[in-house]
């Protein structure tokens, strides 16, 4: 039988994962006292269009070595064994049927969180789950839908670090070491990936 655990969710294609996303998920484990947060690695957003997205292996593997030896981090692949393009709704009720004495809780930027409204059975989430918004830069929190599970964290750390911004850079050649854990980074340039 499971132990029940309260588990924060984070989301995301992670292609690369970047200290933002570690940082994030650090500051909520602190702050909301989760017993674990979860990268849940997604195939295919169904809002990106992303033809260059990295194969869904590799990008699990940099996620669990941006997060190697951190006990309260896990690399989720849940997601792969569902439907494309990958519904939040769907990853949630697959993972309250595996584990069902966990809590689990969306953590999401402000970017997201004001588009929640077009998300697939969107009302079922936000009437079920506690939903933790962070804020990015040109995203307003105010435009967020207002529900009692839907908490703002204005005190959260604003990153404004994108795994877009860091593919980039590596096809250009300029140095990334300090936007990415070292593994990651040695990863990246080892296997020839962005380039």
């Amino acid at each position: 039988m499971n132990k029940q655990k309260n588990i924060g969710l984070l989301f995301g294609t992670f292609n690369p994962p970047h200290i933002g996303h570690t940082m994030i998920a650090n500051y909520y484990y602190i702050v909301n006292k989760f017993d674990e947060i979860w990268f849940i690695v997604s195939p295919q957003n169904p809002f990106k269009k992303d033809l260059n997205l990295l194969d869904e292996k590799l990008r699990l593997e940099m996620v669990s070595l941006a997060i190697e030896n951190v006990s309260f981090l896990k690399a989720s692949d849940v997601e792969f064994a569902l439907p494309k393009p990958s519904y939040t709704i769907n990853t949630l009720e697959k993972l309250n049927k595996d584990y069902p004495t966990h809590t689990f809780s969306i953590i999401l930027g402000s970017d997201n969180a004001i588009s929640i409204e077009k998300w697939k059975d969107y009302q079922k989430i936000i009437n079920n789950y506690s939903i933790c918004v962070y804020p990015r830069t040109g995203y307003s929190t105010k435009n967020i839908v207002i529900n009692k599970n839907i908490k703002i964290d204005d005190n959260a750390p604003i990153i404004d670090i994108s795994s877009t911004w860091i593919r980039e850079q590596i096809k250009i050649g300029e140095e990334v070491h300090f936007f990415l854990r070292k593994s990651v980074y040695d990863f990246i340039m080892m296997k020839g990936i962005y380039t």
